[in-house]
């Protein structure tokens, strides 16, 4: 891939021309329309592309601080312009999406929100009021993020697996979910929980704690209903310490209370 070469050889520079600057539109332009993608499954595995990251921290090291309305930022990163997009829902209230994010048919975002570059927003999705979605997360099919919950952002170190929600997953109210975590399809994540690459969490269905894959990420099966908990400490027995815990599998029941409205949309 041409650009890619090209992408890898900007990183690497430390003064820019404006055919650099040229190629760096070109490469966030792949970003907003999801033809570049941070992280991509092939065969049935996530694959992270370190270039995209490298091509977005170009970005940074080639942009020059301007003021933008009230607020400042690098040129190269300015807010991503919704206006002219067919359906998809902006409502207004203070959110933003900066350039190089891709977002979907049909999503819908809801006031105060933010969506940093990088990030991947599938159809369907709605991106509830104090959401953040942080750079290049990748957000599936479908998936309700709650209000007030984070999907952790990464750029370094550039070997990082960003955080990946599956389609039709739903992520309740003041969830956090950080560090090459992949939550896959059908999962519900319930209201508070965090989980980050290294949080241990107990499968109790199978009785048997959660391991990392060869990728070092960790994997929420598809169709875990995950709930907040804790768990013993070994060195003292006085004291527990936070423990998520897959409670069941999703069922009918775990269905209807996560049905988005159509109405809504």
């Amino acid at each position: 891939m041409k650009l890619k070469s090209q992408i890898l050889e900007l990183y690497n520079k430390i003064e820019f021309s404006e055919s650099d600057k040229k190629l760096f539109i070109e490469f966030r332009d792949g970003l907003n329309s999801g033809k570049i993608r941070a992280a991509e499954k092939i065969d049935g595995k996530w694959v992270t592309n370190d270039w995209v990251k490298k091509g977005i921290l170009a970005g940074f090291k080639m942009g020059k601080i301007v003021q933008f309305g009230s607020f400042m930022d690098k040129d190269t990163f300015p807010i991503q312009d919704l206006t002219n997009r067919k359906n998809v829902r902006l409502v207004p209230g203070g959110s933003s999406v900066r350039e190089g994010a891709h977002i979907g048919l049909n999503v819908i975002m809801m006031p105060p929100m933010y969506i940093n570059v990088g990030a991947f927003i599938d159809e369907g999705s709605m991106i509830d009021s104090h959401a953040l979605v942080g750079t290049c997360a990748q957000i599936g099919k479908n998936v309700h993020l709650s209000a007030a919950s984070q999907i952790g952002g990464v750029l370094e170190p550039i070997s990082a697996n960003p955080v990946i929600i599956e389609d039709n997953v739903f992520i309740g109210g003041n969830c956090g979910i950080y560090e090459s975590v992949i939550v896959e399809q059908n999962a519900i994540i319930a209201a508070g929980v965090t989980i980050t690459g290294g949080t241990p969490i107990f499968d109790a269905v199978n009785n048997q704690f959660l391991k990392k894959d060869e990728n070092n990420s960790l994997h929420i099966p598809a169709g875990a209903v995950v709930v907040p908990g804790t768990r013993k400490m070994k060195s003292n027995d006085d004291f527990s310490i936070y423990c998520p815990i897959i409670i069941k599998y999703r069922d009918e029941k775990s269905d209807r209370s996560v049905t988005l409205e159509e109405a809504l949309r």
